[in-house]
């Protein structure tokens, strides 16, 4: 079809262009708080969610257990 010679050349100015973007040298005297805040915001909350969840399932794991002794026993 007409479209793949127009997508095959779209893709190799893609694969042999250069980014035309600088990139600046960090700033480390001014970090960036937000992010500094989001990023572990974000870790303590995925860390808040896995120890909930964990302890959820050792419950869990003690009532299933319970319920086998009792079954074992009658």
């Amino acid at each position: 079809t007409a479209l793949f010679p127009l997508l095959h050349s779209a893709s190799r100015l893609l694969s042999f262009s250069r980014s035309a973007s600088v990139v600046s040298k960090a700033n480390n005297a001014q970090p960036n708080w937000l992010g500094v805040g989001l990023a572990f915001g974000t870790s303590a909350a995925l860390w808040a969610l896995l120890i909930k969840q964990h302890n959820e399932d050792v419950m869990e794991y003690e009532r299933r257990k319970a319920r086998a002794q009792c079954r074992q026993c009658s």
